[in-house]
């Protein structure tokens, strides 16, 4: 007991000399270890008499409590002296920095709003915007949306404690402009939106961008619609890509359709990253439905909507296949913007 005693007052002795994290670990293990000084000398007290186990017990954790406090103490200020060590290393002198030849224009998704932006600006439709947080009405109601429809169950919501809510999608600009403007309204609008999502190809937070149409009388209809989408979708992917449009449901638009585009990874021929369909979807859309307009007042109108994922555009665009990787800030990814 004497000597297992003495090598730990030495290693107590040893941890003042110490200076790098490496052999102060390495003294932590051969003392207070598995099968370090402390262990052997607890397993020692088996065989000392009863009347002497007590003051050799207390004499133990004594040198235990007291190697620990100074391990501790040494252990912050070597890690201390090793964080400045490696910040003066690693400073980085600014004035070094030359942009020759280091050009961006901008994160992929502000790409991607841009050039949405500049096409339909350029055809007389104007940018409007919304608030993040919405209320039921805007963000459901008033696009036949009502309590316990099952589109909901689509959209799972963030919801506030007063029944306020984020907006799942950027539809609820297109009413708040209804009800602010009178027809006709050439009009888009984008923005960020949310929903609990989070995989591969979903985020709780991702953008999207919405079109609509509204004019006095009825003759607004969904071949006017289908002209305005096959002219972006070709502007977006080029004058090969085919476009073909399915039926589909929304309870805002009636007739509704979602909009493919031919394979950009296997020129529509079929792969695994289009199921082997040959086309990819890239938007929702529709004629208007009469009970968003008596949502909002109108009467004697027709209308048009779409709308579409800027991150989705992004990723069939330009090769994307992991919709995380636009907020992972990894710059192999970015720097290629």
């Amino acid at each position: 007991m004497q000597e297992l005693k003495q090598q730990i007052l030495d290693s107590i002795k040893a941890l003042g000399e110490v200076s790098d994290s490496d052999s102060l670990e390495s003294i932590r293990i051969k003392v207070g270890g598995k099968n370090g000084y402390l262990s052997a000398a607890f397993a020692k007290l088996a065989k000392i008499p009863p009347h002497e186990k007590k003051e050799a017990a207390a004499s133990i954790n004594e040198l235990k409590k007291e190697f620990e406090s100074l391990l501790s103490e040494k252990k912050k200020a070597i890690e201390s002296e090793e964080l400045d060590k490696k910040m003066r290393e690693d400073r980085v002198d600014s004035t070094l920095f030359r942009a020759d030849g280091m050009f961006s224009r901008g994160h992929p998704i502000h790409q991607m709003k841009n050039i949405i932006i500049d096409y339909f600006t350029a055809m007389n439709f104007s940018l409007q915007d919304g608030p993040f947080i919405e209320d039921d009405f805007h963000n459901f109601e008033a696009l036949n949306i009502p309590k316990y429809h099952p589109a909901r169950d689509m959209q799972d919501t963030f919801y506030f404690q007063d029944s306020m809510l984020l907006r799942t999608h950027t539809s609820p600009t297109q009413i708040r402009t209804m009800e602010n403007c009178k027809p006709p309204i050439r009009m888009i609008c984008m923005g960020a939106t949310f929903r609990r999502d989070y995989d591969l190809t979903h985020s709780p937070m991702f953008h999207q961008c919405e079109g609509l149409v509204v004019e006095q009388g009825d003759h607004l209809s969904f071949a006017h619609l289908k002209e305005v989408l096959e002219k972006f979708v070709k502007h977006i992917f080029g004058d090969d890509v085919k476009v073909r449009f399915r039926s589909s449901f929304f309870p805002f638009t009636e007739p509704s359709a979602e909009v493919d585009v031919s394979c950009m990874f296997c020129k529509g021929s079929g792969c695994r990253v289009c199921s082997f369909t040959g086309f990819l979807e890239v938007l929702g859309c529709g004629v208007v439905n009469h009970a968003v307009f008596k949502a909002v007042g109108y009467e004697n109108v027709s209308g048009y909507a779409f709308g579409l994922g800027i991150e989705r555009l992004a990723m069939l665009k330009w090769g994307i296949n992991d919709l995380r990787s636009f907020y992972e800030t990894d710059l192999r990814i970015l720097e290629q913007f």
